[in-house]
C-alpha cells in the first residue's frame, strides 16, 4: 500500500480511538507511530485487513503512552509545584532511567528524542516543537531510536550532556507549553546536582530556578500571557532568584562557561533589573553572543535580535532579524514587536496577526491576536 492511501486511513483511524476514549492529541500521536510502524513492517508483511492492522497497532501505542504518562504524573504528584533546596528521595529511579535511555548507541538527537518520548513523557508533536522539525521526521528518527536499542542491554549509561539536554527541553515544555513537567525536571535537576559536579549542571539549575522564579507572574488573574516586561516584579519570587543567582555565580567562578550558563546569566538580568525600563540589555546582547560562540543555535539568535533591538534601537534589531530565516517560530511575532516600537503600527498589527495564526499554543495566539487588535483600533494619522 502506497503512502497516500495509508495515510487517507488516519482520520478514521484517528476517530476509532476516539471513540475508544482517547483524547485528540494522544490518537493522534499513536496513530503517527503507527504508521511509521507500518511503513517498516508492511512492505515485507502485508496485512489482509490493513485498518484493522493500524487501529491495532495505535491502540496498543496510545496503551503504552497512557501508562508512561500515568507514572510520569505519579512522580510529578510527589514534586512540590516550588521544589524546595537540598537533595531529593534517594529511591528515586527517574534519573538513572534517563542515563540509560542515552544510550552510547544513539546519536545525542536520538537519545534525546527517545528520553523524552519513552522516559519525559512528552508527546511526538510537542518534541518535534522543540527540535523545529515536521512531527512525521521526528516519529520516525524515535522509531529508529527504538529499533536500535531493541537488542542492546541498557547497562551503558550515556553521557551528561544527553541528559541535560533532555532535562532543559522537559523543563521548556512545563514552563511554556500544555503539560506541566517543570516541577519535576527541577527536582530531578537539583538530584543530579547532588551527585555530580559540574559546572553546566549548576548552570542548568540556576537557568530553571530563575524562569521558574517568575512563573506566578506569567499570566493575569483571567489566565492573559503577560509579556516579561509587563509582570508585576513584586510577584517573583525572590527566594529562588537568589537561590538561582547563586548557583550561577558559583559555576561561572569556575571559568568553564556553557551554554546553559550563558543563558542563566541572561535570565539574572532581567531578573536583577526592578523595573523592565531598567533591564541591562547591553549586557544581554554580550551574554547572547558568548552564547552563539558555544551554539549556532536560531532560537539564541532570534532572542539576541530582540536584545539588539532594545539595546541599540529597533532598526538595529530588525536589521539583525532579517538575517534569520523568516520561518522560524516566533520570527513574525518578534518582527511585528520590532516595527510596533520603531513607529510602524499599521504593519506591526498585520504581522502580529499572521504570528498569532501560527502560534504554538492558545495562551500566545490569544495574546497575539489581542496585540493586533489593539494597534488596529488606534486611529490612523
Amino acid at each position: 500500500m502506497d503512502e497516500t492511501r495509508l495515510r487517507a486511513l488516519t482520520p478514521t483511524v484517528i476517530g476509532v480511538l476516539g471513540r475508544r476514549g482517547a483524547d485528540a492529541a494522544a490518537a493522534e500521536d499513536a496513530v503517527q507511530e503507527a504508521l511509521v510502524e507500518a511503513v517498516r513492517v508492511w512492505p515485507d508483511d502485508p496485512p489482509q485487513d490493513p485498518k484493522g492492522w493500524l487501529i491495532t497497532v495505535a491502540w496498543r501505542k496510545f496503551l503504552d503512552a497512557a501508562r508512561a504518562d500515568a507514572a510520569r504524573r505519579r512522580r510529578e504528584e510527589r514534586a512540590d509545584a516550588e521544589p524546595p533546596p537540598g537533595p531529593s528521595d534517594p529511591a528515586d529511579d527517574t534519573l538513572q532511567l534517563y542515563f540509560l535511555c542515552a544510550h552510547p548507541s544513539l546519536t545525542p538527537s536520538s537519545a534525546v528524542a527517545l528520553t523524552l518520548r519513552a522516559v519525559g513523557g512528552l508527546t511526538t508533536r510537542q518534541i518535534a516543537q522543540a527540535y523545529l522539525v515536521p512531527e512525521a521526521t521526528m516519529a520516525q528518527r524515535i522509531s529508529r531510536a527504538k529499533r536500535s536499542i531493541s537488542g542492546v542491554r541498557l547497562n551503558r549509561p550515556g553521557d551528561i550532556a544527553t541528559v541535560l539536554r533532555v532535562l532543559y527541553l522537559i523543563f521548556n515544555e512545563g514552563y511554556s507549553g500544555d503539560v506541566d513537567l517543570a516541577a519535576e525536571a527541577i527536582r530531578l535537576t537539583r538530584r543530579l546536582a547532588t551527585r555530580i559536579d559540574h559546572e553546566e549542571v549548576a548552570g542548568l539549575l540556576a537557568l530553571m530556578l530563575l524562569h521558574h522564579a517568575r512563573r506566578a507572574a506569567r499570566t493575569g488573574p483571567d489566565g492573559r500571557l503577560v509579556p516579561l516586561a509587563e509582570q508585576d516584579r513584586c510577584r517573583w519570587d525572590t527566594r529562588l532568584i537568589a537561590e538561582g543567582v547563586g548557583i550561577l555565580q558559583a559555576a561561572l567562578a569556575r571559568d568553564r562557561l556553557g551554554e546553559f550558563q550563558a543563558q542563566a546569566a541572561v535570565a539574572a538580568l532581567h531578573a536583577d533589573a526592578r523595573t523592565a525600563e531598567e533591564t541591562d540589555w547591553v549586557q544581554i546582547v554580550e551574554w547572547y553572543d558568548e552564547l552563539l560562540r558555544l551554539t549556532d543555535n536560531p532560537v539564541a539568535r532570534l532572542n539576541r535580535a530582540v536584545a539588539v533591538g532594545e539595546a541599540d534601537g529597533p532598526r538595529a534589531g530588525l536589521a539583525a532579524l532579517a538575517e534569520l530565516d523568516p520561518a522560524l517560530p516566533r520570527h513574525t511575532a518578534a518582527s511585528a514587536y520590532l516595527h510596533e516600537r520603531d513607529g510602524d503600527p499599521a504593519t506591526a498589527a498585520r504581522l502580529y496577526a499572521e504570528a498569532a495564526r501560527a502560534a504554538p499554543n492558545l495562551p500566545e495566539r490569544d495574546h497575539l491576536t489581542r496585540q493586533a487588535a489593539r494597534l488596529n483600533a488606534r486611529p490612523r494619522t
